[in-house]
């Protein structure tokens, strides 16, 4: 039954690709996708194969990911997109950043989270009506795909439509997640939810049809952004947020807007990274992490000697050379970074050599640095998901999205059929308390009105001599900068195998809980005592990540899905 239902759905999808579109043919050349399910992935490869860019596969993708992915895809929530791609006025490849990233509403302000006591009410900035910002997606594939794209509109919402509208087969680790939110949020809100409406009778390898996603989909398709920031869809989302002590109006959804903005370039060892800038913290944060590391790889490598003699694995070793680093990136990143719409970050201070030699200077490679002499360096003052590709041009779409929890806040829009986020839990809801990915956030992340909350999201691209050689990114909460560090320095340093790379243990250290190295899927034993007698605590985590990438190795695309997840990476030609 089950091998029959998959058919039925990959019968349906082939159908709606192929009679949108006609394959164009021309040389042949290769095309990646490394997605986090088996149905965008299929959906961007056959956009590819149609004639569609990396923009339309990316576009496709993130539509389709809303129906089969709802624990992070979206039209609830939003994000970041890094690019590396040329417009049809330009044969030059540049790279590019969008920021669709949510906004707190008009009626957001600083201290909503506090009680009388001006103690953090607990789960409010996370559960319910109140948790949203105001919604970024829609507005921001629209805007990729009017700049980048190539292939109609409405023909890129049809793979998420029928999917919608037919069905699809739910995996094991979808009614799993479901399961486990539905009794995690059950006694967390003072105002009743609909969730378990929509999602309560989830089911392992049955179809599960969402009639009014559809519909809200066909509309998207139809009009564009103007439904759902003006039109019908806007009409319920305020409806339902306005009957329940909810912030966003329509005022809030009409003047949402997304940002073009410059991203976090710099030089590492022959390649340029490219990544997410300020409110994102990630591409700040992993270039002081790849360039620390790169200042100190003499040190390093004498470590691992001199530890490896003394009985000490390499495993342990590098695991507290990471964490070391970590300490000095989380510290900057409480201190200095947030919506630079609204706060001046001193983006290229903290990513000047100069200041990295200065910073890496105070790493121990043999004990564990005091936390608490861990400052912000200069003198003046976990349910995301991500994809990546490269289409048969050497276009590349590095994409993170994300409702924040796992299915964001909750809240379905009644008549529309998704999920709203839960990113006000992102901002700082109080200096030096921490948020529930544990980051403890300072005034420069404090709640404002229209003000994008910081984020951790790090979509990147490594190019070199011109050539994207590197698509990567994962969700993960605070530990997705680690982990696309981890990833990075695994195929670059490591020379491991794309596969190798993805599925590696990771590890994630972020200066608080103090001491504290969280680690997936496993260390050796001999890791976990080494690190023990260091003076760390150790605590599995039990996700840490769902790496997608993409590498050109000797002109070759290779991709990988990392094991964690249920994603789903090909390489294949097209017809150009």
């Amino acid at each position: 039954m089950r091998i029959a239902l998959h058919c039925f759905v990959l019968l349906i999808s082939f159908f709606f690709v192929s009679s949108s579109f006609a394959v164009q043919p021309n040389s042949n050349a290769q095309a990646a996708v490394a997605m986090p399910d088996s149905y965008s992935a299929e959906v961007a490869r056959k956009i590819l194969l149609s004639g569609g860019n990396a923009v339309d596969a990316s576009v496709a993708a993130a539509f389709v990911l809303a129906v089969t992915y709802p624990e992070a895809g979206n039209l609830g929530g939003g994000g970041f997109m890094t690019l590396y791609a040329n417009t049809d006025t330009s044969q030059k490849k540049q790279a590019y950043f969008l920021d669709y990233r949510e906004k707190a509403p008009k009626a957001a302000y600083r201290d909503m989270y506090l009680n009388a006591k001006k103690d953090v009410v607990p789960y409010k900035s996370l559960i319910g009506y109140q948790a949203s910002g105001v919604p970024g997606t829609v507005m921001g594939m629209w805007v990729a795909h009017q700049r980048f794209g190539k292939l109609p509109w409405g023909a890129l919402l049809q793979p998420a439509i029928v999917l919608a509208e037919k069905g699809f087969v739910v995996p094991k680790a979808l009614e799993e997640v479901a399961h486990w939110y539905q009794n995690w949020i059950a006694n967390k809100s003072k105002v009743p939810l609909n969730f378990k409406h929509y999602f309560g009778g989830l089911k392992s390898g049955v179809l599960f049809k969402q009639p009014e996603l559809a519909t809200t989909l066909k509309r998207i398709a139809q009009k564009g952004p103007y439904d759902f920031y003006f039109g019908q869809t806007a009409q319920l989302i305020v409806e339902q947020m306005q009957s329940q002590d909810g912030l966003i109006t329509l005022d809030d959804l009409a003047h949402y807007q997304t940002k073009w903005r410059q991203p976090i370039q710099a030089d590492w060892k022959g390649h340029q990274v490219i990544s997410a800038p300020p409110p994102s913290s990630g591409g700040v944060a992993i270039v002081q992490l790849l360039k620390m590391k790169e200042i100190l790889e003499n040190q390093y490598q004498d470590a691992l000697l001199s530890m490896d003699k003394a009985g000490i694995p390499p495993q342990a070793t590098r695991a507290h050379f990471y964490a070391e680093l970590s300490k000095r990136v989380y510290a900057d990143r409480a201190q200095y970074l947030g919506d630079p719409d609204f706060i001046t970050v001193p983006t290229k201070k903290l990513i000047s050599n100069r200041y990295l030699r200065k910073r890496a200077a105070g790493v121990l490679m043999d004990e564990i640095s005091e936390t608490e002499q861990i400052k912000p360096g200069l003198a003046e003052s976990t349910d995301t998901t991500h994809f990546s590709v490269i289409d048969a041009q050497g276009n590349a779409v590095s994409n993170t999205y994300t409702l924040n929890m796992p299915f964001g806040s909750g809240v379905v829009i009644s008549k529309a059929g998704f999920l709203m986020n839960d990113e006000m839990d992102d901002f700082s809801t109080k200096p030096g308390v921490a948020n529930v990915f544990g980051v403890v956030g300072g005034k420069a992340n404090e709640i404002a009105p229209e003000k994008r909350m910081l984020s951790s999201m790090s979509p990147t691209i490594l190019v070199k001599d011109g050539q994207v050689e590197m698509v990567v990114g994962t969700p993960g909460g605070s530990s997705i900068i680690t982990s696309v560090f981890q990833t990075i320095v695994n195929v670059i340093d490591r020379h491991l195998s794309p596969q190798m790379a993805v599925d590696a243990p990771r590890v994630h250290h972020q200066l608080l809980p103090k001491d504290v190295i969280m680690y997936h899927p496993d260390l050796s034993t001999e890791t976990k005592q080494a690190l023990r007698l260091m003076g760390y605590q150790l605590k599995r985590n039990n996700y840490l990540g769902d790496v997608q990438l993409v590498i050109r190795q000797q002109g070759r695309l290779q991709a990988a899905s990392d094991i964690r997840g249920r994603g789903v990476s090909k390489v294949f030609m097209v017809l150009d």
